[in-house]
């Protein structure tokens, strides 16, 4: 496992656990990574982790982002041990069909993250959206009406995490980003927080050990 991949795993159980009041976060987090670093196919893995969900149930809510965890560790790790062309297998193409409804648009963010690291670039909202999704162009229309909430309320990342918060409860609660929307914006508006700023974001959060678990994941993954 990558180092900022291991470090984004525990920064979000960890975080959620101790919001929460969970004790049993160090023996979830010791199982998750024992699941990342087995040596199994991915679809393996995946059902690894979803038992290991199943197990340690106070911490459901995490679980499709750790899908997008489990995916980018693949990307970045056990594809490497496979033929080079592999993402372009019919095996593979089947795998993606019969995973389609798992994980979050989290993995867009992780995705375009690691380009900005290759580029030597730092991450923009304005070019996460029209550079990487692509969401002006007609032919990823799909893209613009996932991300139509973000789309319409970029200026708020200009504003005090609070305002964010405020803006976020007004997305529509079937949106794709509705749970999201919170800490995406708020590590676009700060890519890397201090304590002070993140004491500042989780005192306006809706959802405390949610949004301080993404947030905290994000950053991590980025930063590390």
């Amino acid at each position: 496992m990558e180092a900022n991949i291991k470090a984004a795993v525990e920064a979000g159980i960890l975080n959620y656990g101790k919001v929460d009041g969970i004790s049993t976060a160090s023996a979830f987090l010791d199982k998750i990574i024992g699941v990342f670093d087995t040596e199994a196919t991915y679809l393996e893995k995946l059902e690894l982790l979803d038992q290991s969900f199943d197990d340690y149930p106070l911490f459901d809510e995490l679980r499709e982002i750790y899908v997008d965890l489990l995916l980018m560790n693949f990307f970045s790790n056990d594809v490497l041990k496979l033929e080079e062309d592999y993402l372009d297998s019919e095996e593979w193409e089947a795998i993606e069909d019969e995973t389609i409804d798992r994980g979050t648009e989290l993995l867009n963010i992780f995705l375009y993250l690691g380009e900005c690291k290759d580029d030597e670039i730092e991450p923009e909202l304005d070019d996460f959206l029209k550079e990487f999704l692509l969401v002006d162009e007609d032919e990823f229309q799909d893209e613009h009406e996932i991300y139509e909430d973000i789309i319409a309320n970029q200026i708020v990342v200009e504003s005090p995490f609070a305002e964010i918060a405020k803006v976020s409860k007004g997305i529509n609660p079937r949106s794709e980003v509705y749970e999201l929307f919170y800490p995406i914006m708020s590590f676009f508006s700060e890519l890397n927080p201090s304590d002070k700023q993140f004491e500042e974001y989780a005192e306006a959060s809706g959802n405390k050990a949610f949004d301080i678990a993404l947030y905290k994941i994000i950053s991590t993954y980025y930063n590390n």
